[in-house]
């Protein structure tokens, strides 16, 4: 093993304390996020919280997740094709939650209930894209895909 200097070492603890920070702003995104579904029900049930405006919410940044995407979640995941399909579910969530109320405030139930569904699908993903690059930054920042076969799995 290759000696390492002292500032070496001291990079490599920061890139480590990093990725441990960013690993727990994912598990704060994901209960962030998983309130979402609640207030879109209470929505759909004639509870409009007065803060779920349709021109806000359509703002995939309006959420803590989204902030979090377009900044500091960017900065340093934004490399990865998880980050990228992440980032896609979450401006299809924030469109259709968006007009989810849209649907409740004409008093379209009928619609507002298949959209409701669509968001709960797409949180879903979203939730489980959250967990894989989690898992991947534990693997080392391998959150790239499905790790690669090993030659002796390729032929059996």
């Amino acid at each position: 093993m290759p000696a390492l200097r002292p500032s070496q070492l001291d990079a490599f603890g920061n890139e480590i304390a990093q990725m441990s920070a960013v690993e727990l702003d994912i598990e704060a995104l994901i209960v962030s996020h998983e309130r979402w579904l609640p207030w879109l029900w209470q929505a759909l049930e004639g509870q409009v919280d007065e803060q779920l405006r349709p021109h806000v919410i359509r703002d995939a940044r309006s959420s803590e997740l989204g902030a979090w995407l377009h900044d500091a979640g960017h900065r340093a995941l934004g490399h990865l094709p998880t980050y990228e399909m992440l980032l896609v579910r979450n401006r299809y969530f924030h469109t259709k939650a968006a007009d989810l109320i849209m649907q409740v405030e004409q008093g379209d139930f009928g619609r507002a209930d298949q959209t409701f569904k669509q968001c709960q699908h797409a949180s879903r993903q979203m939730v489980l894209l959250l967990k894989e690059l989690k898992r991947g930054l534990a693997r080392g920042g391998a959150a790239s895909g499905p790790a690669p076969l090993s030659p002796l799995s390729a032929r059996a």
